[in-house]
């Protein structure tokens, strides 16, 4: 068997021997330098792919920032293919990821049945085992949501106010009270690692936000009509794939007023008048009461994902 990182953009067809759902983005981001060869590792026995595994960056030059694929040959037993799979996990992240840096987070996206098929579970509890052998353990499942041209989108119900998010500031000064209690379990993963709630907004501006080409005047602030005190906020967007709802959040004192219903719709009005063909987004799924504001929106769940994470900094010593 063969470790090996592609030697070229001209391997893909090999790489792509294994699928995802993500495939038919690997050509443009490879195109674009938010994926290189060298990130782009397979498992070889001849010329058989047996498992493989890639890292992406949001821009050219940049440091890996992602896991997004790890496929096993799904006609391999499954404790061979957990040992494949771990060997490749190690062996690749030892060339990949400096010695003493954050391991990028692993993102999945999952049919939404996954749970209640037997093949397709087992398959992936296959590869779940072997990221926890590697000492990765599950962070979240997420609900992956989508609405869609031709869904209904409620006129403005005058209980709010929107007005254009100002500058980084502006924004930033309200996601940091909106962090605090929040249900979400990235922004509670980034205060328990020791942020601050304004620190912790900080960096999901700096390392998101800041990167989207799409206007700035699409985002928006909620305030009441009758003071412009700030309630909210939605920041409609578009990533490098999709136009989305990157985030959404209520104030502490406004929760459970039914605001998140008046600040979505908002936010899906904006991206709605650009005639885009869908906006994404996305919510956990322990996130309740925001998973029932999208569903009340039209938004429906075309899919899940869930995200690992490795606690301890470092490569590996394979």
């Amino acid at each position: 068997m063969t470790l090996r990182p592609l030697s070229g953009p001209e391997e893909l067809a090999l790489f792509c021997r294994l699928t995802y759902v993500l495939d038919h983005e690997l050509e443009d981001d490879l195109a674009t330098g938010r994926r290189v060869p060298r990130w782009m590792w397979v498992a070889l026995r001849g010329d058989r792919v047996l498992a493989r595994i890639a890292w992406w960056t949001n821009k050219e030059g940049g440091e890996p920032l992602a896991l997004d694929f790890y496929d096993l040959d799904p006609e391999l037993p499954a404790d061979e293919s957990a040992e494949i799979g771990l060997r490749l996990l190690e062996t690749a992240t030892a060339a990949v990821v400096p010695a003493g840096a954050e391991r990028p987070e692993y993102g999945r996206f999952l049919p939404p049945d996954w749970h209640d098929v037997p093949e397709t579970r087992a398959r992936l509890e296959t590869l779940f085992g072997a990221l926890e052998r590697a000492g990765a353990r599950p962070l979240v499942e997420r609900l992956r949501l989508e609405w869609r041209p031709g869904t209904a989108v409620p006129e403005p119900g005058g209980r709010l106010e929107f007005r254009p998010v100002k500058d980084r500031e502006d924004l930033v000064t309200l996601m940091a009270p909106v962090l605090e209690g929040t249900l979400d379990a990235h922004g509670n993963a980034d205060l328990a690692s020791g942020l601050t709630a304004r620190e912790a907004a900080e960096k999901h501006y700096d390392e998101e936000f800041a990167h989207y080409a799409s206007p700035r005047e699409w985002w928006r602030v909620a305030r009441l009509p009758e003071t412009g005190e700030p309630v909210g906020f939605v920041i409609p967007a578009r990533n490098n794939y999709h136009h989305t709802i990157a985030y959404i959040g209520v104030l502490p004192a406004y929760r459970g007023k039914g605001f998140i219903d008046d600040i979505l719709a908002e936010g899906t009005r904006v991206l709605a008048g650009e005639n885009v063909p869908r906006i994404r987004a996305a919510t956990d799924l322990a996130n309740v009461p925001m998973a029932n504001a999208f569903a009340r929106a039209g938004y429906i769940t075309f899919e899940r994902a869930i995200n690992y994470v490795w606690d301890a900094p470092g490569g590996t010593d394979s």
